[in-house]
């Protein structure tokens, strides 16, 4: 059976992009892989975290992989930092890597960017980490959004870069899984923009601790546009929140965007967005009120 290892950060505000990117595709993916979903705390601490937040994040999240669905009797669940391993492969791994190779990353040079202060080494570092992430459970697939295939480019060039020096086939060399109608969930006040747990406004995003009305408020005051919705997906280039709305409610319903616009052509987002909230609150809430179960128990 092909092997599966995917992480996600605990830095709280875990969202429906999460949800529909990751989460849902995790719990599908039980039923014919291998799994291993860890909390990644120590990628978390690439950038400052205070420790009882980052505490309390680290069970929200792992609250999160349980209410969505995967099962601990099928898939390992479990914090990085609990393992070793990520630490003592990961320097192993960097004295394979070349500096050049971690210059070409995109994401350390727009992080440090903003900021110098995360001119760091750990986020410099982070790719090594996470290729050693993968590595310890000799992966063979990897389920990833576009922002992290150059993440998983390298895992693979160290893996062959290991397996070449010690003249064998140790690593496998790990396959990118982009699975999903709503792979990358968009910014419910910028369409251009990829939905984050940073961004400041709350309103960007669709919290999974968020409740019904609060739901419900997002969407009616998430950006549209003043067209009504057209018959085809074609006609959606240029309109990055429209397009955004209708790739939100295919993932959720199940169905294609395509599939969408037909049932939806000419209507008006007063009408749209209505149907959309009911549809996410249907979907989400069960698993809303599955985290704050959880979240009460720490134990």
């Amino acid at each position: 059976m092909s092997r599966v290892l995917s992480g996600m950060q605990p830095t709280g505000n875990l969202h429906l992009g999460n949800y529909l990117g990751a989460l849902r595709n995790w719990v599908a993916m039980q039923d014919s892989h291998e799994c291993y979903y860890c909390v990644v705390d120590l990628h978390a601490i690439t950038v400052p975290q205070p420790p009882e937040k980052l505490r309390a994040a680290i069970r929200e999240t792992a609250a999160a992989f349980l209410a969505a669905g995967v099962d601990p009797t099928r898939s390992a669940i479990f914090p990085q930092s609990a393992v070793p391993a990520h630490v003592e492969l990961n320097w192993i791994l960097a004295t394979f890597t070349p500096l050049g190779w971690l210059n070409r990353m995109t994401q350390y040079k727009d992080k440090s960017a903003k900021s110098r202060d995360l001119e760091l080494l750990g986020l410099y570092a982070y790719p090594v980490l996470m290729a050693a992430d993968i590595l310890i459970y000799r992966a063979t697939h990897v389920p990833v959004g576009e922002d992290q295939k150059q993440h998983l480019e390298l895992a693979r060039d160290l893996a062959g870069n290991f397996n070449r020096h010690y003249k064998t086939d140790f690593f496998p060399l790990p396959e990118p899984m982009i699975l999903g109608e709503a792979a990358r969930v968009m910014s419910l006040r910028d369409g251009t923009k990829k939905m984050s747990k940073s961004d400041e406004s709350d309103y960007s995003r669709i919290n999974l601790t968020d409740d019904a009305d609060a739901i419900a408020l997002k969407f009616r005051k998430a950006k549209s546009d003043t067209d009504a919705l057209p018959d085809n997906v074609k006609a959606l280039e240029g309109r990055p929140e429209a397009d955004n709305l209708v790739t939100i409610y295919a993932a959720l319903a199940g169905i294609t965007r395509e599939k969408v616009l037909a049932e939806n052509a000419g209507s008006q987002f007063s009408k749209f967005k209505p149907a959309l909230t009911e549809l996410a609150v249907s979907k989400l809430a069960p698993m809303t009120q599955r985290m704050r179960e959880l979240m009460a128990d720490p134990t």
